[in-house]
């Protein structure tokens, strides 16, 4: 354990040497067409959605990188010991094969057609996406380890026929890009923290219950009773994967110490934090965290911005509620909630956007103020909107068409909006949700690191500066939106943006 600990040590000193120098040299400023595609932009607009592969949205796209170009070698998935998995079995809540589902070939298949048959209006499972269980499942590039390291076994080589959403004619009307990947391995948490400041949290202290477990080969310890995935789902000494890595970075779902969080506030203590012990559900909550966002750099410059949250004054309010009192919108299914999730909320772990700060009143805002400013033309220089949950398309606790007309209403808002002239609206998804793709996420020094790029997303650009009817087929990550609004405002960049990753001026006409 020693040696496998000094060799984090040592990872970690050779990363935050690369960070260090990375944040030495800026950008050589845009010249020529470049700086005049950038000079058009006015107003950036980034809406943040939810836990869908390329291939599972947008696999069927005429044009694009997408399910008829994959081989067997990049679609055949494997059980734990590397041989070819005989079928696909999708396992229920219990890890064992649920019989609502059929077996089938060793390929990927439609959801929503015959033999699965579930139409975009209903719930389905939720694959685990957790940081050790997408590099696993990468596997080299391979991406032949989705369904072995997986909750729900064979799921997770599902898709849609995107052709029936909404989204599917705004991507035929504007720019789709068909290779771009989310930032950071895993889920929501740190995907969200790598839009805002492409890092990882710090968690030095975390305890051992928060830490991951892990084998000599830094991967997932399995417990002796893990099955072979042709009878059950993989099972694993870190419950959901880890939250902390052995030395101290946060890269699972954890709680700020702010709320509105997971973690009520302590008996008696102050109603604006979460309890500092805790507790058995979410595990400690995350330091107050002091890295640089980009939201720093662009009040730096005076450029103004805002971060707006579907639900947020709502669960700011629940949030404040004492620990024996029923919170509302947090972690709440009803149908009258809309689902707020806090680890989805960036810029509460940080201490400049602490309860009671000014950063934190001028910037963090409700999505209905979203929804006024694009109708009054007030919207800011750039603008953050994550849907409450309900919103999102996230597997398991909505659907995917809600989302899909909410997403799209909201761009018909914007297009009506004063200010749609000069706007750029990105829209993206958060990370795969566990779902295969058959692309591999570029490597190597400029291209990744140890946190990341993880799987491809989707990503549709929009506004009157972008290319019509364009598939885009430039390497882009999460952090290529940090390295545009950089570029844009002339702001100090920030480390962890990989510098071989487009900036999105591509997509622009």
């Amino acid at each position: 354990m020693e040696k496998r600990m000094a060799r984090f040590r040592l990872a970690a000193a050779a990363l935050a040497a690369i960070l260090v120098a990375g944040c030495a040299t800026a950008p050589a400023p845009r010249q020529g067409d470049a700086a005049a595609k950038l000079a058009r932009v006015g107003h950036v607009v980034v809406i943040y959605a939810e836990n869908h592969s390329f291939d599972n949205m947008y696999g069927l796209f005429p044009g694009a990188n997408g399910i008829a170009r994959a081989t067997p070698e990049q679609y055949l998935q494997r059980d734990h010991d590397g041989s070819v998995l005989p079928e696909l079995v999708v396992f229920g809540p219990d890890g064992k094969p649920d019989p609502r589902f059929p077996r089938m070939p060793n390929k990927p298949f439609r959801i929503d057609a015959p033999p699965v048959s579930r139409p975009p209006t209903t719930l389905v499972p939720s694959p685990i996406h957790a940081f050790f269980h997408n590099q696993e499942q990468i596997d080299g590039g391979r991406n032949d380890m989705f369904a072995a390291m997986s909750t729900v076994g064979g799921w997770v080589m599902g898709h849609y026929d995107g052709s029936q959403f909404r989204m599917w004619k705004w991507a035929q009307d504007y720019t789709l890009a068909d290779n771009f990947f989310m930032g950071a391995f895993g889920g929501s948490f740190l995907n969200h923290q790598y839009l805002v400041c492409a890092c990882a949290p710090r968690h030095e202290n975390a305890p051992a219950s928060m830490r991951a477990r892990l084998g000599p080969d830094g991967k997932l310890e399995k417990r002796p009773d893990s099955p072979s995935a042709r009878e059950g789902a993989v099972k694993v000494f870190s419950s959901g994967g880890g939250q902390v890595t052995p030395d101290g970075w946060s890269v699972n779902t954890s709680q700020p110490a702010y709320q509105p969080s997971g973690v009520p506030p302590a008996p008696g203590g102050p109603a604006t934090l979460a309890d500092p012990a805790g507790n058995a559900a979410s595990g400690e909550p995350v330091p107050p965290q002091t890295a640089r966002t980009i939201g720093d750099t662009l009040s730096a410059k005076g450029v103004d911005w805002a971060w707006y949250a579907g639900g947020w004054n709502q669960a700011v309010a629940d949030g404040m509620q004492p620990p024996a009192a029923k919170r509302s919108v947090i972690y709440t299914r009803s149908p009258t909630s809309p689902n707020f999730q806090p680890h989805h909320q960036p810029f509460n772990y940080f201490a400049r956007f602490a309860p009671g700060t000014p950063d934190r009143a001028q910037h963090l805002k409700d999505g209905d103020e979203f929804l006024r400013a694009i109708d009054a033309g007030t919207l800011p220089a750039v603008s953050f909107y994550k849907p409450a949950g309900v919103n999102t398309q996230h597997p398991s606790y909505t659907d995917i068409v809600t989302g899909d007309e909410h997403i799209a209403g909201l761009l018909e808002r914007l297009r009506r909006s004063p200010q749609w002239n000069d706007m750029l609206v990105v829209v993206t998804y958060d990370e795969n949700g566990g779902y295969w793709d058959h692309v591999a996420p570029p490597t190597g020094p400029g291209w990744g690191d140890r946190f990341g790029p993880g799987t491809r997303i989707p990503t549709i650009l929009v506004g009157p500066t972008v290319k019509k009817g364009y598939v885009d087929s430039t390497p882009y990550d999460t952090t290529s939106i940090l390295k545009f609004i950089t570029e844009r405002f002339g702001l100090e960049p920030l480390p962890g943006v990989r510098p071989k990753m487009g900036d999105l001026t591509n997509a622009l006409n």
